[in-house]
């Protein structure tokens, strides 16, 4: 049993946790059994007594406090503005660090050594050394080889690096961190999902993006399509009592404990703040515009945060219902009274959301879907658990779109793609064309019950009419409408008026990834997906 674990989590966790942009040949395998005869002993170094720090106390002082205090029609409402285009992300988390007055609190899943974060983390090294205290926790997953740069982050007087869930041994590689933690499987198998980026505690950048090139549209051969929000006002306040229960949990690591400060630095890993290819920020940013302006021109709408709490990362998968949101968004969507639209990257609904959706169309409620192709998918483990369900889905009447790897649709919607490969990677509901959720939780078992996830709740329809629109122009223009033959086989139907074709198979995909799939099925337990 331990040694089918072990196998198990050496798939899931070479993989990046679970993504894997190209399935690996036979070179992956051999890594993989090589581990299986390892045995993993280190254990987690002294933790010391770091000091438990909350968020700004007294958040009206500040530029950004003062202009969302003006912007605001009433103080129990929230702002709110889609971020859709990556160049508009990058530029609102840009303007954040240049405008926070005393705090910045950063909280990710991964960070990419690339030219965007190097420029935001530049500016929020700006934003130190005007005496803004800057706290940045890090998942720990995805951060080997980089200790050195986040040390030398660290090193600043008025910033605080930690790193949450750590591996405890072997740091400069994924292999030598999994053959290092083959006995600690349980725990490092949990992983801090959840993005935040907040300044003062009054105004935030929250949703799907990590910090990297392909979040942001920035990379030449593959990005994602992704979503997240400006938001202000009392939820913010809620998303900084989040962050502070993970940076004050026993699982916060400063990363001064863990890494080894006298390891040379990779020859091939370039500083992390700054550097000659950092990208600039855009001169017509709204964001910043709007904050010399001193009025936000936001939607201002009832709104609350749903936050998984530190506890479920060390819940051994079955977390208690306090300490898990997705319990929220099952209600969420049993309530629906005409329509669900789902956007998820990952989907795999498992019995349970398979039953919930079956209830909802015998209602009469209309449930539509877009996820990820198999040819799209940055992660094609997970489409192994998605596939298990296509045809009941279909058969129970959903709507299941999707995307292809590349998009056609217009620059100004969603911004330069061009010839890059596209890859579905928002987070989002929208409920009676009403209520919206969005955030960082996939609909998968991996988020429900391992990942720790973040979410939030609109009251706002205009914002629920943005999302339906970019909902139906990806499905008509760059998705393929999947459905069932008179002999109950899948097919694959592009739409668009442009380009219309059918498939019988799943459409841009090798027939090596499709066989390669095929042999890592035994090793994908949909509750590991």
């Amino acid at each position: 049993m331990q040694t089918l674990v072990a196998a198990r989590a050496a798939v899931m966790l070479s993989t990046g946790t679970r993504r894997w942009r190209r399935v690996a040949g036979p070179a992956a395998w051999a890594v993989i059994l090589c581990l299986l005869l390892l045995s993993g002993c280190a254990g987690l170094p002294p933790r010391g007594d770091p000091p438990a720090t909350r968020a700004l106390a007294e958040v009206g002082d500040t530029r950004v406090g003062r202009v969302v205090a003006a912007s605001s029609p009433h103080p129990r409402l929230s702002g709110f503005r889609l971020l859709v285009a990556g160049e508009d992300a990058l530029g609102a988390l840009i303007d954040l660090a240049d405008h926070a007055d005393k705090t910045l609190d950063l909280q990710y899943y991964l960070i990419h050594n690339d030219p965007s974060t190097r420029a935001i983390l530049q500016r929020v090294q700006a934003a130190a050394d005007r005496g803004v205290r800057v706290r940045f926790l890090l998942d720990d997953v995805h951060t080997a080889g980089e200790d050195h740069n986040l040390l030398e982050f660290s090193r600043h007087p008025n910033i605080e690096v930690r790193l949450f869930n750590p591996f405890p041994s072997g740091r400069l590689s994924m292999v030598t961190r999994i053959a290092g933690a083959l006995t600690d499987i349980g725990r490092i198998n949990h992983r801090m999902h959840s993005k935040m980026f907040v300044a003062d505690n009054t105004l935030a950048v929250t949703g799907g993006r990590n910090l990297g090139d392909p979040y942001f549209v920035r990379s030449p051969t593959s990005n994602f399509l992704d979503l997240d929000v400006v938001a202000a006002g009392p939820v913010v306040r809620q998303l900084s009592a989040a962050f502070d229960a993970f940076w004050n949990s026993a699982l916060a690591y400063p990363v001064e404990t863990l890494a080894d400060a006298k390891a040379p630095a990779p020859p091939d890993s370039p500083p992390l703040m700054g550097g000659a290819d950092a990208v600039s920020p855009r001169r017509n940013s709204l964001l910043a515009d709007e904050l010399r302006q001193g009025r936000l021109k936001l939607a201002w709408v009832p709104a609350t945060v749903l936050a998984d709490q530190p506890a479920k990362i060390v819940s051994e998968g079955n977390p208690e219902l306090e300490e898990t949101i997705a319990d929220d968004v099952v209600a969420l969507m049993a309530g629906a009274q005409r329509e669900v639209l789902v956007i998820s990257p990952y989907y795999v609904p498992g019995p349970r959301g398979l039953a919930l959706t079956r209830a909802l169309r015998e209602r009469g409620v209309r449930v539509r879907v877009l996820t990820n192709s198999l040819a799209a998918t940055d992660a094609p483990v997970v489409h192994i658990g998605y596939a298990r369900y296509r045809k009941p889905l279909l058969e129970a009447g959903v709507e299941l779109h999707e995307l292809q790897p590349k998009l056609k649709l217009a620059r100004t919607r969603l911004g330069p793609f061009g010839s890059s490969r596209a890859s579905l990677h928002v987070k989002a509901m929208v409920i009676d064309r009403r209520t919206v959720l969005v955030g960082s939780m996939n609909m998968d078992p991996r988020s429900a019950r391992l990942n720790s996830e973040i979410g939030m709740v609109l009251r706002a329809p205009a914002l629920a009419e943005q999302l339906v629109r970019l909902y139906e122009d990806v499905t008509l223009h760059s998705s393929y409408r999947l459905g069932l033959t008179p002999e109950q086989a899948l097919q694959w139907t592009k739409d668009a008026p442009e380009d219309r074709e059918v498939h019988f198979g799943e459409p841009e995909a090798s027939a090596w990834l499709r066989l390669t799939l095929l042999l890592l099925t035994p090793f994908a337990p949909e509750e590991l997906l």
